[in-house]
């Protein structure tokens, strides 16, 4: 068994999880999978527009993890969106890690700092799209074993037929608690102590990214329900209907409002990077 780190491209116009349903959709499809591959997930964080997995397992496991995992949220994105296709398009990167270096060390911080680096959260502990929490915490939830609930109310839970671990927990977020199956056991043991983990936290590369930034971020959920008023405000049902002229209002309202760099306007209208650069730039 290895260690494989994916990662997904950052989409640049679309997100992946618009609002807290779909984050709790993703979650529940993390464990969904992890069970019927029968793969261990060290450590993992869903963001906006792209996600990260660290797995311990062969390298087709970790293919097939991606692949059953983008064709699940994918099904499901369909469905409620009537969006197709929408992850076919989003290419994936799989990097065997090596037990020398720190590295494994080095990319469990990396990922689970992604949240504090877009200025989402001070801590990874506080970011619930992820494992995070998991780690050298006394105070987790205690959550709810799937055995309390019927099979009919795990299938609606999961949105799936699949048969998780009875004893796995139901946190009140309404996904199955990432720590249920997060092999904790063995990134604690890697860590060895929570100052050694503190330290690779903060010496990430993602920690100084967050330093060399100023103001508070707002996620894109935010950012995108805010988008849907202003179209609101000035009459238009959908953003093809808007002038250039609108369309440029309701950009420069985005970046003033919300303090928002270039990249996330573009995930939050679908409007390209240069076409929200010229909008920004114009009279």
């Amino acid at each position: 068994m290895k260690f494989y780190f994916i990662t997904t491209d950052h989409l640049e116009t679309r997100i992946w999880f618009r609002d807290d349903e779909d984050f709790r959709v993703g979650m529940n499809y993390v464990a969904v999978v992890a069970a019927k591959l029968g793969i261990s997930v060290i450590s993992f964080i869903l963001m906006s527009n792209h996600v990260h997995f660290l797995l311990l397992c062969e390298e087709d496991e970790a293919s097939r993890f991606i692949i059953l995992y983008k064709k699940l949220y994918g099904t499901y994105f369909r469905n409620r969106y009537n969006v197709n296709r929408f992850l076919r398009r989003n290419s994936v990167d799989i990097q065997e890690i090596k037990l020398v270096d720190e590295a494994i060390e080095r990319v469990v911080a990396y990922i689970i700092m992604n949240s504090v680096a877009a200025r989402i959260c001070l801590s990874p502990g506080f970011y619930k799209w992820g494992s995070g929490a998991c780690f050298f915490n006394e105070n987790k939830e205690a959550g709810t074993p799937l055995a309390k609930l019927s099979r009919r109310e795990q299938i609606r839970l999961l949105k799936s037929n699949e048969k998780l671990p009875q004893n796995w927990r139901v946190g009140s977020g309404g996904y199955i608690l990432p720590d249920s199956y997060v092999r904790i056991d063995l990134v604690e043991r890697i860590f060895k102590t929570p100052s050694r983990m503190n330290y690779f936290l903060n010496s990430s590369s993602k920690a100084k990214k967050a330093l060399s930034q100023d103001g508070v971020s707002f996620r894109d959920q935010i950012m995108q329900e805010a988008l849907k008023d202003m179209q609101v405000s000035l009459g238009k049902k959908r953003p093809e209907d808007m002038s250039k002229e609108e369309q440029a209002v309701i950009i420069k309202q985005l970046r003033w409002r919300f303090n928002a760099d270039v990249h996330q306007i573009s995930r939050v209208s679908g409007y390209s990077y240069s076409e929200v650069t010229e909008m920004l730039n114009s009279l």
